[in-house]
């Protein structure tokens, strides 16, 4: 059985660094360490100890200059000490069979990198992008997620519905054209959308759907399917005290969250 080292990468703003380290480890991680992306370019850390990505949220940059769009700079232009890109890096760990989940920021951060959706496997060029929510406000609460079951997401296998919190003002998700979300949906790389819990199926309406995505798409993958990103907090529901309704035994309180990254952890171990 495959060891599995966990990389949190934080930062410039990030603030759910610990809760996500913490799920990792609850979800069965060997390690989860939370490096500072600075300790990383100066070369004080090297990707090629990990095989499990993960870059959190938590108002990275305070979501100045377009969510994550000062991240992604950095993580293009970023040289260690020897002169080595960092993305480079990014792209031994992925071709080495790492995987990658970004969370909200991390999302947001994954897109603007172009390592989401990769529409006919064109990596690090941008496709989508995230914008400012319909209602116009940061929107704080819970939501119900339904799972695209001919997803090829390693992180979404065995879960049909989730419940999870939201904490963002910019997720609405922007295709390039109407072309890239026809290829979206024909390659199946919406893993998750939001969904009325009462119907079972993907929802445009507000609240349910709280930013506007457009087929209620809350999460993208790659064709790979080992790189997932989504808006909602999974590391935020690691246990059922969590969930609003536990007392009443309402919602979906029988999946956590922490089950999208256990199926992460989970797939590094078969491997």
């Amino acid at each position: 059985m495959a060891r599995v080292n966990a990389l949190v990468i934080t930062g410039y703003g990030t603030n759910c660094h610990d809760e996500s380290a913490y799920a990792l480890k609850t979800a069965g991680a060997d390690s989860a360490d939370i490096v500072y992306f600075s300790d990383l370019a100066a070369g004080h850390v090297s990707m090629d100890k990990y095989n499990f990505l993960l870059c959190p949220g938590g108002f990275l940059d305070g979501d100045d200059l377009g969510a994550a769009q000062a991240a992604a700079l950095r993580w293009r232009w970023s040289n260690t000490q020897e002169g080595t890109p960092i993305l480079d890096q990014l792209k031994m760990f992925f071709k080495n069979g790492g995987v990658i989940l970004g969370i909200c920021n991390g999302f947001q951060l994954l897109c603007k990198l172009g390592l989401l959706p990769a529409v006919g496997g064109k990596y690090f060029e941008r496709q989508v992008s995230l914008s400012h929510n319909d209602s116009g406000r940061f929107e704080d609460r819970w939501v119900t997620l339904k799972t695209n079951p001919d997803s090829p997401c390693v992180f979404t296998k065995g879960i049909e519905y989730l419940d999870v919190p939201i904490r963002h003002g910019e997720g609405k998700i922007i295709p390039m054209d109407d072309a890239l979300l026809e290829e979206i949906i024909k390659n199946n790389l919406h893993a998750v959308q939001y969904t009325d819990p009462k119907t079972g199926s993907p929802t445009q309406e507000y609240p349910l759907n709280p930013n506007g995505s457009p087929l209620g798409i809350a999460g993208l993958t790659d064709p790979t399917g080992r790189i997932l990103g989504l808006m909602p907090h999974p590391e935020a529901y690691n246990h059922p005290t969590n969930h609003p309704s536990w007392t009443r035994n309402e919602g979906n309180t029988q999946t956590l969250g922490l089950a999208v990254l256990e199926a992460g952890v989970n797939y590094l171990k078969d491997q």
